[in-house]
């Protein structure tokens, strides 16, 4: 089962030369599986659950997303589920369904980092490695695949903001690696618990406010005081180094704090883990990158009880 929901891998550029300037989400998904050749007379299926940049992804789409990979994940003919999503937020996107549904059978992220009509365009064989690794009988759990790299969910994140390989799996490394058509596996699936769709809520406009806050050299508390004034219910604070906190900004956070809001430290560092520090009051999210910890934060605060 193939499910689009845009992204550059579906954009159009004015002209096939141009890798920037182009409108994303143009194209439907079917379009995409009949430009590869390769894929022709494969025993699959299309359907368009979204269509959007990604960089507008909301929790809408998270939502309605899961709900149709967990029908269509229950049907006996389907093996696996492809998701076409752009780049921007795919490492979110695939995080949120890990830890939701983790999944038995492979679901698989692919996108590109060119429009569908670029002169080298690297969306066909994207898609069609994806579909390669949907098909594996031992897959399990959401991966994403691109630029020849099987990344697992709770590890991948974009690295680059032009590159076609632009993602990379942190300290973790990847998953496996395509070759001719082949999945050289380093590491093991991903695997979990899920934490279930039934315990989400279906209003997602109830959904608690989670915001990322980043340190730097002068930080100061106002931002802080803005999220309590708009009802935010958990704050994840960037910082640089090992999550460190100007003095400025741990003072505004320890008033949030005594206000009720849920604190966690990150690293601002592309990679590595935040640890504990004495006398510091703000859990470590450990490896957590900012983005996954928001996650983490949001489904902790959604699951929590009475």
């Amino acid at each position: 089962m193939v499910l689009g929901t845009g992204g550059t891998i579906a954009g159009i550029a004015q002209t096939p030369a141009d890798n920037v300037h182009y409108s994303a989400a143009q194209i439907g998904v079917q379009q995409l599986l009949d430009a590869v050749p390769a894929l022709a007379g494969e025993s699959l299926e299309a359907e368009q659950v979204a269509q959007l940049d990604s960089k507008d992804m909301d929790y809408d789409v998270w939502l309605k997303l899961a709900q149709r990979i967990e029908f269509h994940l229950r049907r006996d003919d389907v093996a696996g589920v492809v998701v076409t999503h752009g780049t921007d937020t795919l490492e979110e996107t695939a995080y949120f369904l890990q830890r939701v549904l983790a999944p038995r059978k492979p679901v698989v992220f692919t996108a590109a980092m060119r429009p569908a009509n670029a002169m080298l365009r690297d969306g066909p064989q994207n898609l069609f490695d994806a579909v390669g690794v949907a098909r594996i009988d031992c897959a399990q759990g959401v991966v994403a695949v691109l630029a020849g790299a099987v990344h697992g969910a709770l590890d991948v994140r974009k690295v680059h903001s032009y590159r076609v390989d632009a993602f990379g799996s942190g300290d973790a490394g990847v998953l496996g690696r395509i070759e001719e058509g082949h999945l050289r596996r380093l590491r093991d699936w991903p695997s979990g618990t899920p934490i279930g769709l039934d315990r989400l809520g279906l209003d997602v406009t109830a959904w608690p406010l989670v915001e990322i806050i980043t340190g730097h050299a002068g930080v100061g508390g106002a931002l802080v005081q803005a999220a309590i004034g708009q009802g935010v219910r958990g704050l994840i604070v960037a910082g640089p180094g090992n999550g460190s906190v100007h003095h400025k900004l741990e003072a505004a956070l320890r008033f949030a704090q005594q206000r009720g809001l849920l604190i966690w430290r990150c690293t601002r560092c592309a990679d590595g883990p935040v640890f504990d520090e004495p006398g510091v009051p703000f859990a470590s999210a450990g490896s957590l990158t900012p983005v996954q910890a928001r996650i983490e934060m949001l489904l902790t605060l959604l699951t929590a009880p009475d």
